[in-house]
């Protein structure tokens, strides 16, 4: 059954939490998608994480470019998984597409934006009823994740 994990942003923004998370990720040995609705922000962390880190490196693409199924991290919007991801990120309100062909989707939704915050609610009340195996983690002062329960 796919894990839903909500990932509620305090103290990082996205760009700087991302690139931890699909780490983690990558060593589990899964591929990632990470589902945005906005080109602007997309475009954004395509160029962000080329560049995050001196010493990392995460290869990834878009999936409207050559070789996407070849990319262990895909951005876009379609929810395609030209990569067969195994984790899908969403970090951008919208729709969601069939979860059961992820072992993980994490919903990674920004702490001081109310509409983001409203739309992860409304996820949760949602997949909730569909019987997901579901858990909240949030952020402590330190930017640390905690489960919350």
């Amino acid at each position: 059954m796919t894990e839903v994990w909500f990932y509620h942003l305090e103290t990082t923004a996205l760009k700087a939490a991302l690139p931890d998370l699909l780490e983690k990720t990558l060593q589990r040995g899964w591929r990632a998608y990470v589902l945005g609705q906005d080109d602007d922000l997309l475009e954004e962390l395509n160029t962000h994480l080329w560049a995050y880190r001196d010493e990392a490196f995460l290869g990834h693409g878009l999936e409207t470019a050559e070789f996407a199924d070849r990319q262990p991290i895909l951005l876009g919007k379609t929810g395609g998984r030209a990569n067969e991801a195994q984790v899908l990120f969403s970090v951008t309100p919208g729709d969601l597409p069939d979860l059961t062909a992820y072992q993980r989707c994490l919903i990674v939704f920004e702490g001081r934006d109310d509409a983001h915050i409203g739309w992860a609610r409304a996820q949760w009340k949602q997949l909730k009823t569909q019987n997901f195996d579901m858990a909240y983690w949030k952020q402590n002062d330190l930017g640390r994740w905690e489960k919350m329960q």
